[in-house]
């Protein structure tokens, strides 16, 4: 699953179609593969997930899975912001997201409101995938893209928060390393031993 979240990231489309068969073949069911593309919207941007959306829909129709697939969304448009809220707290921290909001300069508070309503309430609060599963497919998404060490500090952390620990998050990089090579991969290890170093991960266990 998290292979296949970054083949999005990293837009091997091509590579994505190989790995989608695979992990149909492996036990992923539809409906987690469809949340991990969704999911990738928020991270990744539209432009980048579209094409993975139709490659998604072609490899599951060719494998006979009746489209379209059951809803997996729990918000409406009046809970989205309240619901987002709630997991965005949970996955960053209360604190956390009540000084984002409080720091924000006025003209700038409306990314806040979409953060919270649209990133978690209308993606991150979604059925068929947990919470900490959600935030390896993110850590593994923002690890390909490249570009996002301040994201992908910030979601070590958040993996942190929701019960992913350092063996876990290692454990992923270690799977994407032949997919988005060395340089990102080295990346994300930094963001793990800046936030998680291997000494208080060792003390931890003690």
């Amino acid at each position: 699953m998290v292979q296949l979240a970054a083949l999005i990231g990293c837009q091997a489309l091509s590579e994505y179609r190989v790995m989608l068969g695979a992990a149909l073949s492996a036990g992923v069911t539809p409906v987690e593969v469809k949340e991990i593309v969704y999911q990738a919207v928020p991270y990744a941007g539209m432009g980048k997930a579209f094409d993975f959306v139709h490659a998604t829909n072609d490899v599951l129709t060719e494998r006979g899975v009746r489209l379209p697939l059951d809803g997996q969304s729990t918000t409406t448009p009046d809970t989205r912001a309240g619901q987002g809220r709630e997991v965005q707290e949970r996955i960053a921290g209360a604190d956390r997201v009540e000084r984002m909001y409080a720091s924000a300069a006025e003209d700038e508070l409306h990314f806040q409101r979409f953060l919270s309503a649209n990133c978690f309430g209308d993606y991150l609060t979604r059925s068929a995938i947990d919470v900490p599963v959600r935030e390896l497919l993110t850590f593994a998404m923002l690890a390909a893209l490249g570009g996002c060490d301040l994201q992908v500090r910030g979601h070590v952390a958040a993996n942190l928060n929701v019960g992913n620990n350092r063996q876990l998050l290692i454990g992923v990089i270690t799977a994407l390393v032949p997919f988005i090579g060395y340089p990102r991969t080295l990346n994300a290890l930094a963001a793990i031993n800046e936030v998680a170093p291997a000494s208080s991960a060792s003390s931890e266990g003690q």
